[in-house]
């Protein structure tokens, strides 16, 4: 509780000495306003309103526009920086289909002896035809008999080699 009063004190103090310091800077350039009572003393008072504003406009657009050339000077120097880095646009990398083998040998150059293709580790084995599958093979397929006789021409037939 006594750092939040003495925070408060301070931030009181803050928002004291910003209020003096706005109220000197007043006084000193913008003097109290005293308006004229007649007529020409009144467009007199607005002729060096205008000439004032004038004036400042004109300081207004020549600050933009050295701004506006020193941000484009600073884009330039950042760009001739970047060229002088030698770090350009990097293209797309494209895809590259290779194996693992040829990967390895790229990477470890003549060192690589393992072989990563499995396939090529395994045994080749040949398949060797028994005698039950010849006789199956010999018999025929019993499918072809049943597709045969359905329908009316399978009945048909049925009829004729029986008769």
């Amino acid at each position: 509780s006594l750092m939040l009063q003495v925070a408060k004190v301070a931030l009181e103090k803050e928002v004291a000495d910003a209020a003096a310091e706005k109220e000197r800077y007043l006084s000193e350039n913008c003097p109290p306003l005293s308006l004229p009572h007649s007529l020409q003393e009144l467009q007199e008072f607005c002729k060096k309103l205008h000439a004032k504003i004038d004036v400042v406009d004109e300081e207004r657009y020549d600050m933009e526009v050295k701004v506006q050339k020193s941000s484009k000077e600073l884009e330039d120097l950042n760009q001739k920086i970047f060229d002088l880095r030698g770090k350009f646009k990097r293209p797309a990398l494209r895809r590259v289909r290779m194996s693992a083998d040829a990967m390895l040998r790229a990477l470890l150059g003549s060192k690589h002896k393992v072989n990563m293709e499995l396939r090529a580790n395994l045994k080749q084995v040949k398949k060797e035809d028994t005698d039950k599958e010849k006789d199956l093979r010999d018999v025929g397929d019993w499918r072809k008999n049943i597709e045969e006789k359905s329908g009316m021409e399978g009945r048909k037939k049925m009829f004729e080699s029986e008769a």
